[in-house]
């Protein structure tokens, strides 16, 4: 593999050093400013210098252990001539050095997810699911004709969803790519856009555009958006549509209303895949609106042919510091409950109401509206 540790001699007590015979992949394996090898001592609480061509490991056995098995599985993989990035590096150290090492699989793709690890090929990078949460949904994206991913941001269901489309796309399973967003406002009022209708609704479908150009050239994109190939258009566009032998997205799916929803998922055609993706905790819909996402998953819960993937903060792949914001936000919602709060289907809190004593005054607050008793 061309990466063993240095004869035990050579190693002072307390350290394990590993020796890199390429300096080229040594040089990708630390990173840019050492940074992969900085979030490794980071994580696994152990101090990694480097020497020439070796990197010693110094800290508590068991952490030793653990470093240089990440260290030797990341360097396996870019002698596979594949990339290691910190997203790479992350992966590593949530779920074990095999996550980072496995080798492709020269059989056909489709094949290939049922038995082998997960790559989608697209025309300008591969993609890989990282986490087992990730991999059982790229594999029910292939596996149903229907599919809802719901889970927390960053954890890749867009992202993944589309990179699907793309190589369904390339390999002549579908026809067209359509993705579609409740152009709704997360909060803020934006007021009244200049421009034509592309250009008033553009801003809310970046993220889709993001991830197109992700996955093919820029000037294709452009070619399969003339050519109504790749269709990128607001929830309210698919009214009144039959959507055959296209992969539809629903992303952002949480702030679709109830019949929204229904509307969209009764466009599914033949030889179509469609796959909705949300976050419950982000519904940006009008209150006393109900979110359509979590009204679906009550309803089709069991249905042939659907299948629903959750995410949680340990799935997160766009900052290690974005995980621990959702995880912050997930102990402090189950401190809530515990302590007897409720929250509506939004994740906000509802207030409680204090119940009324006799004679109209309020519990533990003294007679309503008046000073403290004269007597």
């Amino acid at each position: 593999m061309g990466l063993t540790p240095t004869h035990p001699a050579t190693a002072t007590p307390g350290e394990t050093l590993l020796e890199f015979h390429d300096n080229r992949l040594l040089i990708d394996l630390c990173g840019p400013h050492d940074r992969h090898l900085a979030r490794i001592e980071e994580a696994l609480k152990v101090h990694i210098l480097r020497r020439g061509n070796l990197l010693s490991v110094v800290g508590p056995v068991e952490a030793q252990a653990e470093a240089a098995q990440v260290l030797r599985a990341l360097y396996a993989r870019l002698e596979q001539g594949r990339p290691v990035e910190m997203a790479e590096v992350e992966a590593a150290l949530r779920m074990g050095s095999e996550t980072v090492a496995e080798g492709p699989s020269p059989a056909e793709q489709l094949e290939m997810f049922q038995t082998g690890p997960i790559e989608l090929r697209t025309r300008k990078k591969t993609v890989e699911p990282r986490t087992d949460a990730q991999k059982d949904y790229v594999r029910a994206l292939f596996a149903n004709e229907m599919a809802f991913g719901i889970g927390p941001a960053g954890t890749g269901k867009t992202y993944l969803a589309v990179a699907v489309g793309v190589t369904m796309l390339i390999g002549g399973h579908v026809d067209r790519i359509i993705l579609s967003r409740p152009a709704v406002e997360a909060g803020e009022r934006l007021g009244f856009l200049p421009g034509d209708m592309k250009e008033k609704v553009d801003p809310y479908m970046q993220p889709l555009y993001d991830a197109l150009n992700d996955f093919l050239p820029a000037k294709q994109v452009q070619k399969l958006m003339e050519e109504k190939r790749i269709e990128i258009a607001p929830l309210a566009f698919m009214r009144g549509r039959t959507l055959s032998n296209s992969f539809v997205v629903l992303d952002e799916a949480q702030n679709a209303t109830t019949m929204q929803m229904k509307m969209f998922l009764t466009r599914l055609g033949e030889g179509s895949r469609m796959v909705v993706t949300g976050d419950r905790t982000q519904i940006d819909l009008p209150r006393g609106v109900h979110s359509g996402l979590v009204e679906a998953e009550k309803i089709l819960k069991g249905i042939k042919g659907i299948s629903f993937s959750y995410f949680t903060a340990k799935d997160v792949v766009r900052h290690s510091l974005v995980a621990r914001i959702i995880e912050a936000y997930d102990a402090e919602a189950e401190a809530a409950l515990a302590r007897g709060e409720v929250f509506d289907e939004r994740g906000q809190r509802i207030p409680r109401r204090e119940p009324r004593l006799a004679g109209g005054g309020m519990a533990g607050g003294g007679v309503a509206g008046g000073g403290p008793s004269d007597a």
